[in-house]
């Protein structure tokens, strides 16, 4: 299983972008799916958590800013980001919960991490 995020880039602040992450691979089912960041010398913290059934979940920071959804068919999360501010800059994880037999157990997968920069 392998997750691919993209879309990140250089904007101005006020600026948005639109952030994608596709799961591939043996797949039988994703529950939750979700964003992170990492800024240099932070540590990873939570953006926005998505469940199957549609119920999201935002860091204060982002409330009211970032958007996330998903295609179920397309096994992909997107986070559109809006308004954005140059302490939004961070690198962008993507994470999913998945089962890749019938019985067997939830491994939760990451994407490599797409760079978003946003200067003032």
């Amino acid at each position: 299983v392998q997750l691919q995020a993209s879309g990140g880039g250089l904007v101005q602040a006020g600026g948005s972008l639109r952030l994608s992450c596709a799961a591939s691979g043996s797949i039988f089912s994703m529950s939750a799916m979700g964003w992170y960041r990492q800024a240099p010398g932070k540590q990873r913290e939570l953006v926005a958590t998505i469940t199957s059934d549609g119920r999201t979940n935002y860091a204060d920071s982002v409330k009211g800013r970032f958007t996330i959804s998903r295609d179920h068919a397309k096994n992909t999360v997107y986070l559109q980001m809006n308004s954005l501010k140059p302490e939004d800059t961070a690198v962008y994880y993507c994470n999913s919960e998945i089962r890749t037999t019938r019985w067997g157990p939830v491994y939760v997968y990451w994407g490599q991490g797409t760079q978003v920069t946003v200067s003032s």
